[in-house]
C-alpha cells in the first residue's frame, strides 16, 4: 500500500463535472493498494495518517497532527502509485491490486480513518476519472508505505 499525503488549505474531487467531494484545511491523499495488500496494512497506515504531525506550531515546526487543526481528509483511490515504467516507456500496473481486491480495502481504510480516529472522511468514486482540484499548503506532501 501507497499513500501519497498532500497538505493541503482546500481540496475538491469532480465526477461528471459534478463535485463528490470537498474539504477545507486538511490532507488530499493518493491511496494505491498493491496485490499483497491485507487489513494488517491498511491499519498500520491509517494509524500513520492520522498520527502524522505535518501542520506547524506557534513555532513553524511540523508538531501538529490532523486533529489539531480539526482538519479533513479528501481521500482518492489511485492504481497507478503501483505503475512501473522501469522498462520501455508504457507503465505497468501489475503490482496494482484489481476493483474487487482494492475497493473493500480502500473502503475499510476510509472508514477506520472515520471510526477509529474520527476524522471527516470524503472520497472521491473507485474506478471513475476523476478531476481533483487542491491547494498544496508549503507544499507538504509526504509519501506513506506499507511495512
Amino acid at each position: 500500500m501507497k499513500i501519497v499525503v498532500q497538505r493541503v488549505t482546500s481540496a475538491s474531487v469532480e465526477v461528471h463535472n459534478q463535485v463528490v467531494g470537498q474539504i477545507k484545511r486538511g490532507y488530499v491523499l493518493l491511496v494505491g493498494i498493491c496485490l499483497s495488500d491485507t487489513l494488517k496494512e491498511v491499519e498500520y497506515l491509517a494509524k500513520k495518517v492520522a498520527s502524522l504531525r505535518i501542520f506547524e506550531d506557534e513555532q513553524g515546526k511540523l508538531n501538529h497532527s490532523i486533529h489539531h487543526v480539526n482538519g479533513q481528509i479528501l481521500s482518492i483511490s489511485q492504481f497507478t502509485l503501483y505503475g512501473d515504467a522501469s522498462e520501455g516507456n508504457r507503465p505497468s500496473f501489475t503490482q496494482a491490486a484489481k476493483g474487487e481486491v482494492a475497493l473493500p480495502l480502500f473502503q475499510y481504510f476510509n472508514q477506520v480513518l472515520r471510526l477509529e480516529y474520527g476524522i471527516d472522511v470524503q472520497e472521491g468514486v473507485f474506478g471513475e476519472h476523476m478531476m481533483v482540484h487542491l491547494v498544496n499548503d508549503g507544499p507538504v506532501t509526504i509519501l506513506l508505505q506499507r511495512p
